[in-house]
């Protein structure tokens, strides 16, 4: 029985790691070595959890939810403002053209608070709705909306008001 559990386990955390950690990359607004160790924190909680994980309706939102989680975790200890490096290291993109905006949006969304940054990113990029969102975050669903209202407000301050220059790529 253990075996069939760590198989499953092993073709979960196989499939789910890299969406894992692009989410992770947007939570931390492009701090790539941080996300890497989110995933890592979250793939092993959930592994120490899976006999209970792999029994819910939605692992996949629950690894999401635990990602999230931690990262919320992390922000609020006192070393997490440490950086060694505020720059992109230099490799390869395989399409050049939406590097720019790419590092544009991930300025922006490192310039939103931590909370409204885990809004934005597990409402728009994960596509849950405001109540999946609110419970993710142990928030209400009135704080939630306030938060996507603030932070896309924000956004827009720090984009411009032209959104669609960005998406034209």
């Amino acid at each position: 029985m253990r075996q069939v559990l760590a198989d499953q386990y092993a073709e979960f955390a196989a499939a789910r790691a890299g969406h894992l950690y692009r989410s992770a990359c947007l939570l931390t607004a492009g701090d790539t070595h941080l996300a890497e160790d989110l995933v890592q924190e979250t793939l092993g909680r959930l592994y120490i959890a899976w006999h209970r994980v792999s029994r819910v309706d939605n692992p996949a939102g629950y690894a999401q939810t635990v990602l999230t989680r931690t990262f919320l975790a992390h922000q609020r200890r006192r070393s997490s403002t440490e950086r060694a490096t505020d720059a992109f290291p230099d490799r390869a993109a395989a399409d050049q053209r939406d590097v720019p905006l790419r590092l544009t949006l991930l300025e922006a969304l490192a310039r939103l608070p931590v909370k409204d940054r885990a809004v934005v990113v597990l409402r728009y990029w994960e596509d849950r709705s405001i109540e999946e969102t609110a419970d993710a975050l142990h928030a209400s669903s009135a704080a939630v909306r306030t938060r996507c209202t603030r932070a896309l407000g924000r956004l827009r301050e720090l984009l411009g008001e032209d959104l669609g220059e960005y998406a034209r790529f």
